[in-house]
């Protein structure tokens, strides 16, 4: 066996240290690093199935100029003759980049350059726009520079943890373990969420409040620390610009009564968080989506940086405000400029930083101003404005709100190019030219995590086909335009040592981000650097921040007034992550077992609303909103407030008929940071009903998603499943079923018809479908597609004799449903989620199960008394 590479996960921005074990020309064993600062050996159930993901199916392999295979050479030069057309007909305004977080820091860095140095425009954003720019301009705003102040570490000194508009427990598993850590020592959890997810469970105290109340809530809560007396008079004194009437502008309302009226939140909820923030010195307050997707994002962030800066709750051991971004290299991004807002090494476009910058890039242009953010980016693709689009690493046809609009511009745009690993996207479909891109696996560089840790990612494969890294594509354009000496970099080490020389030159501390001494070391130190964090621990230990007079400033915030509900769109529509899947699925929809714990998109509802709204648990409804409609499974939640729904963001065209999110949210952003809003969308529902309903199983991948009114993929072991429904009749589904042996039962009364397909003595291909009667559990079924022989009893849908049903999949890590983690309950009278742990397994891996198993503890204690 091999020796085990050291790198770095491919999903969140925890930025998981992986030690990864090839054991096959595509095949390879994972397992979390235990010297990692990150995780510590921890993965969560995403990174502990990275290896499912990592074969060639569904990969982009060679370039493409439409629909026909081309060289690089031809496809390059292609790329580079149309946009320098387009730049010399109607200039450098009329072309853009749309990256990624998904991207190295040294891919990142090549296209920063390539756009704002050599091009001369700003126009290069990406998708980490839609989901961590309203903290970057809150941080801006506060620090006078876009900085984290807080590491992990703090999570393991800090008393009181606040968790804002973030399922923390699903969205980052291994950050939630050490938060559950502390708390098992005493520290206290509250979580605020119009949501009772599966992280405000286990909370000591969870504020349910209206979307988009928040600064009320943190005004709210200042104004009590004022009260009483919790303000660091002298830390502001000596360390923050206050303005002159920043108390006087809190706003009139900020007494508890007016306060628990507008988050409409009981009053004695509110008055326990305010005292056990005020009691309690040491507090990390984390947030995430819930704060930044919004149209306020940025003062939301300021009312949270105002808390700590006044209350001096920063700078020191478990005592900061933590933004925990969402992608793996949304960090990196940042740091080299691939914002447009932003030039590079954290700098801006006043003239002395343009000047810096295009002296050390020798470079013919440099970009005047800040250049279009992702919807005005895209918006200007519709109107004609850009007539050249590069994609890199992303599907805006998919991520992005009012997604039909979006596809209508691609589809207007004179050029598109992709740069991709997957060849069939659903931004794809408007290329004109495709490049295969390296996969996670396949390439080398640099990430940084959510705590400023930057780390190796390590190619474990060679590149497969014809992909090639992303800097190196960009490069060879580059020099394709006219800019050799520009782009001379032979290896990933080469860009990464220009990074840190531009991070120190002509610094002098004016930033606090730069790398001393990381750009000394030679090609042999690049490939064996360890993870460090710049900045230090503690980067305002010392009280001294980013801005001219190296004060912090308090940002005058108050709350705006929240809008009643429509008469056409009486509901409020949030969107967000399932704990197992990652962004479009591309990568973790590959892997059966991520599948098991949410299998299709759901549209979540109170149970008052479902009844009322004449809706079914588990049956078909349409949500609309003045962007759209899309089609979703219902299922009935308690955690849901009333009047709110919750749909997940993952499935796109290639695996849904419906539960295409992105086309639902307003195209309405943040006026300060541009991001979007995606979570208080005015909607409606309303139930649809099938003639019948089934599901299809295959032994091989369907080239198109099924044509019914509801299809949805399911990843399964040696195959894939289709859930489907619709209102004519079955003969296109029936089509796609494979040749072969057809075995084939049919009940008239219940319009039920089962159909199997046996070639070479295995099972090919099934379809069940039922108007009014059941259908059977698709575990057996779904591992029949493995199995050596054909069961007897196939149409039954199930195996001769008595079987365990082991139930909804609770502990992916460990492939154990909840009938089975019941029984032990109750057989072994299990009275803790560690005892469970103990038992069978289930939550000892990534923990992000704990919160379900300890409500079906509570509810089988329940049970019992």
């Amino acid at each position: 066996m091999k020796e085990a590479v050291r790198t770095t996960c491919a999903y969140c921005g925890v930025g998981c240290g992986i030690r990864a074990t090839v054991t096959g020309e595509r095949t390879v064993e994972i397992a979390g690093d235990p010297d990692h600062p990150a995780n510590r050996g921890k993965l969560c159930s995403k990174g502990t199935h990275l290896g499912e993901t990592v074969g060639l199916e569904g990969r982009l392999l060679h370039p493409m100029i439409g629909n026909k295979r081309a060289s690089w050479d031809k496809a390059l030069d292609l790329i580079a003759k149309r946009f320098k057309e387009t730049i010399a007909r109607h200039g450098p305004n009329s072309v853009a980049f749309y990256v990624s977080g998904q991207l190295l820091t040294e891919d990142y860095y090549v296209a920063n350059k390539l756009m704002k140095g050599f091009i001369g425009t700003a126009n290069i954003d990406t998708n980490s726009r839609l989901c961590m720019s309203s903290a970057v301009a809150g941080h801006m705003r506060a620090f006078g520079e876009d900085v984290v102040p807080a590491t992990y570490d703090d999570l393991d000194a800090a008393d009181l943890f606040l968790l804002i508009g973030s399922n923390t427990a699903w969205c980052h598993p291994i950050v939630y373990q050490r938060i559950r850590a502390r708390c098992e020592a005493g520290a206290k959890l509250v979580v605020i969420d119009p949501r009772r997810t599966e992280t405000a469970e286990e909370a000591d105290l969870h504020l349910a409040i209206r979307p988009g109340s928040d600064i009320a809530l943190m005004n709210g809560l200042l104004q009590h620390c004022r009260d009483a007396g919790v303000v660091d008079e002298d830390y502001l004194a000596e360390h923050v610009a206050v303005p002159a009437d920043f108390w006087d502008q809190l706003g009139e309302e900020n007494d508890l009564w007016s306060v628990a009226r507008t988050c409409e939140v009981p009053a004695a909820d509110l008055r326990r968080l305010y005292e056990l923030f005020a009691a309690t010195p040491r507090t990390v307050t984390m947030f995430s989506q819930g704060i930044n997707q919004s149209t306020s994002g940025t003062d939301q962030v300021n009312a949270i940086t105002n808390l700590h800066l006044a209350t001096g709750r920063i700078g020191k051991p478990g005592a900061a405000p933590f933004s925990i971004t969402g992608q793996p290299n949304a960090m990196g991004g940042r740091e080299v400029g691939g914002l447009a807002s932003t030039l590079a090494a954290h700098m801006d476009f006043a003239s002395e930083s343009r000047d810096r910058v295009q002296r050390f890039w020798a470079s013919p242009a440099i970009a005047e101003k800040p250049g279009l953010k992702a919807v005005d980016l895209f918006r200007a693709v519709g109107e004609g404005r850009i007539k050249a689009l590069w994609v890199m690493a992303t599907n805006p046809a998919v991520s992005m709100p009012n997604g039909n609009a979006v596809r209508d511009a691609l589809a207007a745009c004179p050029f598109v190019v992709v740069s991709d690993v997957i060849e069939k996207t659903d931004t794809g479909a408007f290329a004109h030219v495709r490049l295969p891109a390296a996969a996670w696996g396949e390439k080398d560089g640099t990430v940084t995590n959510s705590d400023r840790t930057i780390s190796r990612q390590r190619a474990i494969f060679e590149l497969p086909g014809e992909a090639m890294p992303d800097w190196w594509i960009v490069k060879e354009v580059g020099r394709r335009m006219g800019w050799k000496n520009g782009f001379t970099y032979d290896r990933a080490a080469d860009i990464w040592r220009e990074h840190c020389r531009l991070s120190n030159y002509d610094n002098d501390r004016a930033r606090l981000f730069a790398l001393p001494g990381a750009a000394q070391g030679g090609n042999a130190a690049y490939d064996a650097m360890e993870p460090f964090r710049w900045g230090g621990d503690h980067v305002f230990a010392g009280g001294r921040f980013s801005t001219e007079d190296g004060r912090a400033r308090l940002v005058p915030i108050a709350q705006k007034p929240l809008p009643e509900p429509l008469a056409k769109w009486p509901l409020t529509l949030n969107t967000g992550r399932y704990r197992d899947q990652w962004h479009g699925m591309t990568r973790t929809g590959l892997a059966p077992k991520l599948a098991r714990h949410r299998e299709e998109p759901l549209v979540e509802v109170h149970p008052e609303d479902g009844t009322r709204l004449g809706l079914t648990d588990g049956g078909l409804a349409r949500v609309e909103t003045p962007q759209g409609d899309s089609l979703y499974r219902v299922a009935f939640h308690n955690g849901q407030r009333p009047g709110e729904l919750f749909v997940p963001i993952h499935w796109t065209d290639r695996t849904s008929s419906g539960g295409r999110t992105g086309l639902l949210p307003r195209p309405l952003v943040d006026p300060v940071s541009g991001q979007p809003g995606f979570k208080r969308t005015p909607a409606s529902i309303v139930a649809v009903t099938p003639k019948w309903r089934g599901f299809l199983l295959l032994a091989r991948e369907l080239s198109d998603t099924p044509r019914c009114l509801w299809a949805t993929r399911v990843a399964v072991p040696a195959g894939v499943m289709w859930e489907v429904a619709g209102n004519g009749d079955l003969k296109s589904i029936e089509a796609l079923l494979p040749q072969g042996e057809r075995i084939e039962a049919q009940d008239a009364a219940r319009g039920t018809r089962r159909i199997a397909i046996v070639a070479n003595g295995r099972l090919a291909g099934a379809l069940f479908v039922t108007e009014t009667g059941e259908l059977p559990p698709r575990g057996w079924l779904i591992a029949q597609l493995s199995a050596p022989d054909v069961a007897p009893t196939l149409l039954a849908g199930r195996a001769p004799g008595a079987q365990a049903d082991r139930g909804p999949i609770i502990c992916v890590c460990f492939d154990i449903g909840i009938k089975t983690i019941v029984a032990a309950i109750r057989d072994q009278g299990l009275a803790d989620v560690a005892a469970i742990g103990s038992a069978i397994g289930a939550g000892t891996n990534c923990g992000s199960c704990r919160p379900a198993l300890a409500r079906i503890l509570t509810e089988e204690t329940s049970n019992a008394a």
